[in-house]
């Protein structure tokens, strides 16, 4: 690392608006530091941790106003130039300081010191093989050292923890027989591991022609470093061979990977086929390793010992140095956008990383985003097809079952009778099902039968879910939890039930029909300890249970031989929900799930229960007729003037108080209206916008007011985006985020 000017710009680690800004420090005689290099610094009163982002060889502020960095945190620099470049870019996007931004990049138990390196004490033999004779001799009086010497004799490293195991208490004698220059004692790291089993080399399958077609396309682009492709490949066409012998190919070449995937709970699975492929070369990043997990997975990666990169949204800020290929799994998945500050998708996150470091950029799914496909159609990425399953397996028969007509004919319970008579059949063939419902709990409201009140969170705008497991009231926003109360607290009234379904009341009435047949739930609350997903998941894949019942968790990726048969409890969920992709939503997660099925040697069967059986996006699922689907939404959103066609934008108010929220909304509403009158040629990209409340008018206790608006995609709409920006910038009392095209509109 080289010197690079007296002078360091410095970013401390303050998320504040206040503070938003760069520090300029001495650098030290001598002191060696690059871009990226964390360091601590006075600040103040206080000594804080901060970042380089430049340096100066001269600067307007006073020398003797001017503090020296008191030193680097790390012999390295913790955060690649390129990834400092895209802090930047996403503090500037997405609205938020830069340190917040900057923290993106990091495993945020670096901060404060919270995690450190794990090391262990080794011993080695430091004596030529003719002086052994010698030294065993002179140490005769003691057979612990004589062994130690013998143990050690075949000149390799051994842990002092190891020797335990065959000298009790080795250590004393080890530090004597340092002293008399034959053994050295040293100081090792270790790196923790998030893997249960050893890395394995795996064969490679024959491709099939379509795998072939398609990397024939891809692999050009990886040795080149460019291109952006979008591979929309039918469940079960072998789209992760693809992602394999692209990634292996970049490896090749010295470059590096990261494969990104929606869920925690798909991670595993993908990182046991790629380390079974590539060994210990692959790392895994995720919000469920333990903290030094994470952080040795961070280092390994940071150091180049680890060049291929699996994990989950945040896993796009990996410091792989030499980026050649990022891979986007299920891609369609609104899990990729984070609903915190910095609110950034990890989509266009990935495009601004691959374009900046000369890498390849695929985007895989069976059911790309309406965006995405958009885009394809339009050239923005090249298109690529898998439409035949691997071994030419068929798709599995899908029958969609009318509940209207269940309930005429007197049938009043979740499960349909066809459902129940193939559940009966599957179970008797010593087959596995997977049952869908998504939405966790056992019953989504608390009601009273006599008023209607329902019981909902004190600090969220939303109606408490029950759940059985532990007889308690949960919200699922701020996470908190009450027992049900024993009157209505609106009318005093005892009349108080829980109304619908969940994933525990499904586990529940399966129970009561298969009493003898062990069943899984895969939901958020089953899977919330650490690796509690994959021991769920291991179980069910050796046949200790026949059913898993799961949330959209299981609609994703999965693949289990067994699985012959999938239910879709209430298909009708996520199309009921006041969104403009409710339509798009689900049809992907019907069309997923429906693709667990008859992934193997055996033929699969799909049964979705429904209210209505003739909506476009319900039988466009059924047959797994994707363009079909896309034709009719895009037509849809072309006539209803939805993205891609236009830009939904909201200005998000949170404030303690409601009025409070409700007046800055109230204000900007007012400015907003005031530049459409004083600019009329933006006012014509804008199609409406309006202040209001929002539609959850309160999330863990804050109260949340908008402007939302709606602009034409044009060329103008930038300029009003701009304006936008400046104004949700401004000193307001209270939080104020800009969204574009936000994942809810809740």
């Amino acid at each position: 690392m080289a010197d690079s000017g007296p002078y360091a710009q410095v970013i401390v680690d303050i998320a504040s608006a206040s503070t938003d800004r760069v520090f300029t420090y001495c650098v030290k005689s001598g002191m060696s530091l690059t871009l990226g290099t964390r360091v601590l610094v006075p600040f103040g009163r206080q000594t804080l941790e901060g970042c380089v982002i430049g340096f100066s060889d001269s600067t307007d502020i006073p020398i003797d106003r001017l503090k020296e960095i008191i030193e680097p945190l790390e012999e390295y620099p913790a955060i690649l130039p390129e990834l400092v470049a895209l802090a930047k870019e996403i503090s500037r996007d997405e609205h938020c300081p830069l340190a917040l931004a900057l923290r993106l990049m990091l495993p945020a138990e670096m901060r404060a010191g919270r995690v450190s390196v794990k090391t262990q004490t080794n011993a080695r033999l430091l004596i030529p093989g003719d002086e052994l004779k010698e030294a065993l001799e002179a140490n005769s009086r003691s057979s612990k050292r004589r062994l130690l010497l013998n143990i050690l004799s075949d000149r390799l490293e051994h842990p002092v923890a190891e020797l335990k195991v065959l000298v009790r208490d080795p250590l004393p004698s080890l530090r004597l027989l340092q002293e008399m220059g034959l053994v050295e004692l040293f100081e090792e790291e270790v790196f923790r591991s998030p893997y249960a089993d050893p890395a394995r080399m795996d064969p490679d399958p024959i491709l099939m022609p379509e795998q072939s077609e398609v990397l024939d396309e891809l692999i050009p682009a990886v040795r080149e470093g460019r291109g952006r492709f979008l591979l929309h490949g039918i469940t079960g066409s072998g789209k992760t061979e693809v992602y394999i012998r692209a990634a292996r190919e970049c490896l090749r070449m010295g470059r590096g990977v990261i494969v990104l995937v929606p869920e925690i709970v798909l991670t595993p699975q993908m990182v046991s086929w790629f380390r079974g492929r590539f060994g210990d070369v692959a790392a895994v990043l995720h919000s469920r390793l333990s903290p030094g997990e994470r952080f040795d997975e961070w280092r390994r990666i940071r150091l180049g010992r680890a060049r291929l990169v699996i994990g989950a949204r945040s896993a796009v800020f990996a410091p792989v140095k030499d980026l050649g290929l990022i891979v986007i799994d299920e891609e369609h998945e609104p899990s990729y956008q984070s609903e915190s500050l910095p609110r950034y998708d990890a989509r266009d996150v990935a495009r601004s990383r691959a374009d900046r470091e000369g890498a390849a950029l695929l985007l895989a799914s069976a059911t790309p985003s309406i965006l995405s496909f958009a885009k394809a159609q339009r050239g923005d990425y090249m298109l690529l097809e898998m439409l035949s399953r691997v071994n030419a397996r068929q798709l599995a028969q899908v029958s969609v079952v009318d509940m209207r007509e269940e309930l005429r004919l007197g049938n009043r319970g979740m499960f349909s009778s066809l459902l129940l008579s193939r559940l009966q059949a599957c179970v008797r063939a010593g087959q596995q099902a997977m049952l869908f419902i998504n939405r966790r709990g056992y019953a989504p409201s608390v009601i009273c039968r006599k008023c209607g009140g329902a019981i909902t969170c004190s600090q969220c705008d939303v109606k408490l879910t029950w759940h059985q497991a532990d007889h308690a009231l949960h919200c699922h926003y701020c996470g908190q939890k009450t027992p049900i109360p024993e009157l209505c607290p609106f009318c005093g009234s005892t009349f108080i039930r829980p109304v619908g379904a969940g994933t525990q009341k499904v586990e529940e009435e399966l129970a009561k029909h298969f009493p003898d047949i062990r069943i899984l739930r895969l939901d958020m609350d089953t899977t919330s300890g650490k690796d509690a997903h994959q021991t769920l998941l291991d179980r069910f894949r050796s046949g200790e249970a026949r059913i898993m019942v799961g949330t959209q968790m299981i609609a994703k990726g999965l693949d289990f031989p067994q699985v012959t048969l999938v239910g879709a409890v209430l298909a009708d969920l996520s199309l009921n929900l006041p969104d403009y992709r409710a339509e798009e939503r689900t049809f992907q997660l019907l069309t997923q799930v429906a693709g667990r099925a008859g992934r193997a040697e055996m033929p699969g069967e799909v049964i979705i229960q429904t209210y209505q059986p003739d909506h476009f996006a319900i039988r466009a699922a059924a047959r797994q007729d994707y363009r079909s689907f896309f034709t009719q939404e895009f037509d849809r959103r072309r006539r209803m003037l939805y993205p891609p066609f236009t830009m939904m934008i909201r200005l998000l108010c949170e404030a303690e108080r409601e009025e409070q929220a409700r007046e800055v909304s109230g204000e900007l509403n007012r400015r907003i209206t005031k530049i459409m009158s004083e600019e009329p040629s933006l006012r014509r990209r804008v199609l409406f916008f309006r202040e209001d409340a929002s539609p959850i008018k309160r999330i863990m206790g804050l109260s949340r007011a908008q402007v939302l608006m709606k602009l034409l995609e044009h060329p103008d709409s930038r300029r009003i985006l701009l304006l936008l920006k400046e104004l949700s910038e401004e000193p307001w009392p209270c939080r104020v985020s800009l969204e574009i095209n936000p994942a809810s509109l809740a």
